[in-house]
């Protein structure tokens, strides 16, 4: 698919109503009531080449799934491939289907914890941000822990801690329920219409759903952001913090995606820059993926709902193989 406009971008017009009024009564001429060239209305060439249509930057196309029998597409869901440097989609398998995102909700998680939180802000982790099930995610965090949010994204993001999301949901909006809220309001700014959140983590609920396509859209805004780059290229990570009671502690973090563990190896001419994981039993196995090509490329790739593990591995590897280039 060719990147195309999907948005059309409309303007009303400027009705002008004048009417008498007034201590004096009397009538305000107007001269050249509609004269658009008037100072007024006026924008610094600067401003005007500035100005660019929503999806002018963006990979968009129809409805239709492409490739997906080159593939062993039955192992999931939805996949896709999307070239941000020619703005094609040359696969896609499901791409506008709502499917549970699991842990990659933390893509949409970080990118506004960087865009309005206060990286050196320290947090203090609240009981409720620990009260998870036994076998929930998390980055080994108790009630009472000092940590700054930079520190909490990267275990929100390398060790997908859903401890981490729900201390930064809470420092940045009070509680889960109004981060969700900003999620939401976020997800729409970016023109991701088919996803819902409830919550910052990914955990199961019914009303928490996105796509293929919109996690394109979500994560190529946030790769813009040289913090968040950050925060998926790296393998491992140091924190050191304070416990409740003052005393010192530190964690060694590693990431969840096998890329990075020498578990699963890109094809032959892809750089894994990085990526986010999500699992869990509604979900299924999930990978959002930046990589270089080799002739320089970013590509997205991703994969919802893959049956297991290695297979998540094995669709990306033959849509980045058959399809990044």
């Amino acid at each position: 698919m060719r990147c195309i406009n999907k948005f059309t971008v409309s303007f009303l017009s400027i009705i002008l109503c004048f009417a008498a009024a007034g201590c004096g009564g009397s009538e305000i001429e107007i001269a050249n009531r509609y004269d658009i060239y008037h100072d007024s209305y006026q924008v610094s060439a600067k401003e005007e080449t500035e100005q660019i249509f929503f999806a002018d930057r963006l990979c968009v196309g129809g409805l239709e799934n492409i490739g997906t029998d080159t593939t062993d597409s039955q192992v999931a869901s939805g996949a896709g491939v999307f070239n941000t440097a020619t703005g094609e989609i040359p696969y896609a398998q499901n791409i506008y289907d709502k499917l549970y995102p699991a842990s990659t909700t933390k893509i949409l998680t970080a990118y506004i914890a960087i865009k309005y939180g206060n990286l050196d802000d320290v947090v203090t982790v609240s009981e409720n941000a620990v009260d998870l099930e036994s076998d929930s995610s998390n980055c080994g965090l108790i009630a009472g822990d000092q940590m700054t949010l930079r520190d909490l994204l990267f275990g929100l993001m390398m060790k997908s801690g859903n401890d981490a999301a729900i201390a930064i949901a809470e420092h940045l909006s009070g509680s889960c329920e109004g981060f969700a809220a900003k999620m939401n309001e976020e997800a729409r700014l970016l023109g991701a219409t088919t996803s819902h959140f409830v919550n910052p983590n990914g955990l199961p609920d019914d009303n928490h759903y996105t796509s293929v396509y919109d996690l394109y859209l979500l994560f190529q805004e946030a790769i813009g952001n040289e913090t968040f780059c950050e925060l998926i290229k790296s393998p491992s990570y140091t924190t050191n913090y304070t416990h409740a009671d003052g005393t010192a502690a530190t964690q060694e973090w590693t990431s969840t995606n096998l890329y990075f563990s020498g578990e699963a190896t890109a094809p032959e001419g892809f750089t894994v820059v990085g990526g986010k994981t999500g699992t869990t039993g509604a979900a299924g196995y999930c990978l959002v993926l930046l990589t270089e090509n080799s002739v320089g490329q970013r590509i997205i790739s991703i994969v919802l709902k893959a049956d297991c593990k290695s297979n998540l591995y094995l669709l990306m590897n033959q849509i980045l193989s058959g399809y990044g280039n």
